[in-house]
């Protein structure tokens, strides 16, 4: 990898993630065309495919010898993640929220080598909020005034707001604020595993439960992954998304001390596109104990998604 300019990739994803944020302001949810792919919870729109076809363009034009995996373009049993070089991107994630004028929808493109997230972009237009990460040199949250001048910029974990400074350590679950997403299949094995820890999750002492602070279901994995980088939220537990949904936003999370772990109990080490997932924020302690007592409320149940 020494040969590959990170900053220089770095630098053309976030030019092409703020050309993707104007196009998807541009649209008009309640006009544009809509199709379904799964069921009538998993929305793909032509903003999604445009902002696509866009930026696998660019990205060709810059880096023809590179691999390129995008959602829209994505063939199940064809398409996969190898080893070499890849960007990795989803157009918008979050197109429920997109489609609904829901503030939490996203450009996320990540790029990967070894099937290791090593630069991360994520863009939310409706906020003006940029997250990047390149590896070995941090990862950060850009806040925007318009989408022609970055006017903030402060290093991820937010906690302290300073170089130096360093997220507190987690407490368990008891003391943890989590998110979650229910996902576009609703029924089966694994919608009944994440409802069953949903409800271990959030339920009192008393009724066997976890007690957290409380669920967030944000609508987004890029997203989530920023918030749990940045130290909002503690734990993300996800089964079902695919790698454009976490490339990007798990370089973004490494950068900022966090780790990702499966979501199934004892998966220590977890694939890019291995489908479940659990990330940690950033903690100078009680990052393994917070992960051990997660998937000992997970318990037999385990996810399992077809690639």
């Amino acid at each position: 990898m020494a040969d590959i300019n990170l900053q220089e990739i770095h630098d053309l994803l976030v030019s092409i993630a703020f050309e993707a944020g104007k196009m998807i302001m541009a649209a008009n949810p309640s006009t544009i065309s809509t199709d379904t792919k799964l069921n009538s919870a998993d929305i793909v729109t032509e903003t999604d495919q445009a902002v696509e076809r866009m930026v696998g363009t660019k990205l060709r034009a810059a880096y023809p010898q590179f691999a390129f995996v995008g959602e829209e373009t994505y063939v199940a049993g064809q398409t996969k993640v190898t080893d070499a070089p890849t960007f990795i991107v989803d157009p918008i994630d979050g197109t429920t929220n997109f489609v609904h004028g829901f503030p939490a929808a996203c450009t996320s493109l990540g790029f990967a080598v070894g099937r290791r997230a090593v630069v991360g972009v994520v863009y939310n237009p409706f906020l003006d909020v940029l997250y990047t990460g390149i590896e070995g040199k941090g990862s950060y949250m850009h806040v925007r005034a318009s989408l022609a001048e970055v006017t903030q910029k402060f290093r991820l974990p937010l906690a302290g707001k300073g170089e130096g400074s360093r997220a507190p350590p987690l407490k368990g679950l008891q003391s943890s604020l989590l998110a979650i997403e229910w996902g576009s299949t609703r029924d089966g094995t694994n919608y009944d595993v994440k409802w069953q820890t949903f409800r271990k999750l959030a339920a009192s002492k008393e009724s066997g439960g976890s007690m957290v602070h409380s669920l967030r279901s944000i609508g987004s994995a890029a997203l989530n992954l920023c918030h749990v980088a940045a130290g909002e939220v503690d734990l993300y537990w996800e089964g079902g998304c695919y790698a454009w949904d976490v490339c990007a936003g798990w370089c973004i999370l490494s950068e900022a001390g966090g780790i990702m772990v499966s979501g199934n109990p004892g998966g220590w080490e977890t694939q890019l596109d291995s489908r479940v997932y659990l990330a940690v924020r950033g903690a100078p302690s009680g990052q393994k104990e917070t992960v051990e007592e997660f998937w000992a409320v997970v318990g037999d149940g385990r996810l399992d998604y077809k690639h």
